[in-house]
Order: structure tokens, then sequence, then C-alpha cells
């Protein structure tokens, strides 16, 4: 299997601290890779340096051996898409405007979107159950809705590699369900390598082929989820503790909250 993305020894952060702290990864084309940890771990650190958002401090980041620093952005933004946490756009636009804007990087300077890159746009609105929304105003959706039409954006760049934040956070379960059932059939079908960071260890391990642990801004453990969600694992970074049994219908680990009062 080949590396479609290699991090080695990365570190950076905010002001003078560094939240990511000598971190070293691969991410094998196919992979659906999620990215857990404690909050401050350094999850969403990590995916704004690999998406240069965040600078780089130190450590070296390649894609297919090329280090993104001397990437033309547009380059890079026709391989790697990425769904942040905050999906404000901060203007009214139209469910249609804003999807299209996934199509920039395969433009020419000051050229007008296509009839195919409308086609484009409208797939990936249907295929996030969102197309019944293209002519709303995206300041008139709640939050679950746009966080479908911002997956859908994503997608419409048409990436090799897709990078999400926690895209299921201000979704109901009937979406959480189908958004990631989406997503893996993208991995398995279409090949897309998928990044994702997911708080609910369940879903990781539900969805995941591997899992990347993250605490202190370095990996913990990284592997397929029955290396790495343990309860022994778990309890040393979530300082928690939890029973870790097998889901009866995937046979993936299951991890339940043991309350600190009964």
């Amino acid at each position: 299997m080949s590396v479609l993305l290699k991090v080695n020894n990365l570190a950076g952060g905010y002001y003078k601290e560094n939240v990511i702290k000598g971190l070293s990864l691969k991410v094998n084309k196919g992979d659906f890779l999620v990215i857990i940890g404690p909050n401050g771990s350094g999850k969403t650190t990590l995916l704004r340096m690999v998406t240069r958002v965040l600078p780089v401090r130190s450590g070296e980041i390649f894609y297919q051996e090329k280090n993104i620093a001397q990437m033309n952005l547009k380059e890079l933004c026709r391989k790697v898409a990425f769904v942040s946490q905050d999906i404000a756009t901060g203007f009214s636009f139209t469910v249609m405007e804003l999807v299209l804007m996934g199509r920039i990087p395969h433009l020419s300077r000051l050229q007008f979107e296509t009839k195919r890159d409308i086609e484009i746009a409208e797939e990936k609105l249907y295929l996030t159950d969102a197309l019944s929304l293209k002519d709303k105003r995206v300041d008139e959706l709640s939050a679950g809705e746009r966080q479908r039409v911002v997956i859908a954006r994503a997608l419409a760049q048409e990436p090799e590699l897709l990078f999400l934040d926690e895209p299921t956070s201000h979704l109901d379960i009937a979406h959480q369900i189908q958004t990631l059932d989406l997503l893996k059939k993208l991995n398995r079908q279409n090949n897309l390598t998928i990044v994702m960071i997911l708080h609910d260890l369940n879903l990781a391990s539900a969805y995941a082929n591997r899992i990347a642990l993250i605490d202190k801004g370095i990996i913990f453990k990284e592997g397929s989820p029955e290396e790495v969600l343990t309860y022994q694992n778990i309890e040393a970074v979530y300082k928690t503790i939890v029973l870790v049994n097998n889901n009866p219908i995937t046979g993936k680990p299951n991890v339940v909250l043991v309350p600190g009062e009964k």
C-alpha cells in the first residue's frame, strides 16, 4: 500500500507554545484514519498544519513524496480538501454558490463555472442529502444542514485526500450515520482517503481501519481499532474508567463509560 501523506517529526502551535511536539504519522492511500484524543491534545492543530492553515515550526509534511511547503496552493487544493469545525461562512451565499466554491481549484483565473461544474456540485449535494437546500441562503440553515453543505463543498473539490474535523458534531444521530456511511462508501468505492477527528470512540471504532490516539501533542498509540481501543490505553490517556467489549453487530471494540457515581 502506497504512502499518500507522511508527517516527519512535526512541531508547531500557537504563539510561543508548541501544541504538536515531534509527531510522526503516515497515511496510506485508501485509509480511513480516525484521530482521537482528549480536548487540547493537538488533534485540530495537526489537521491545520497538514493543510497549511497553520505554519510548521519544525519537521516536514510530504504529499506523495513532495513537500507540501513547496507545492502551489491551487495544486494542493486539487488533491486535498478540509472540512473544519467552524462552519460559519461570513456571507449570505446560497447553498449552490457555496458548494461551487469547491470547484475553484479546477478553474483557471477569471473562468466561470461550466455545466459540468454545476453537475458535480448538484451530485455532491445529493450525496449529502442537501440537494433540496441548493437555493436557500446558508445563513438560513440549521447547524446540521450547514455541516452537510460544507461536506458537499469539500467533495466538490474531488480530492484524493479528505480531512474532516469532527464532521458529526452538529448532526443528529440519523445524519451522523448517513454521513459516515457516505464517507465509508466513498472510501471503499472511490478510493477516497479520509483522515477524520472524532470524539465518539464507538463511531471511530465502527468506521476506521486505523486509529491514531494523540496525547499531549504526540502519538500515544496507532493501529487498528482493536489495537488502540483497549481499556488500558483509554484510561491512560483520558483518565477515566471504561469497559471495552465487542459490538455484537460489527465485532469491533465497544467502549462503555463507567459513571463516577452510581
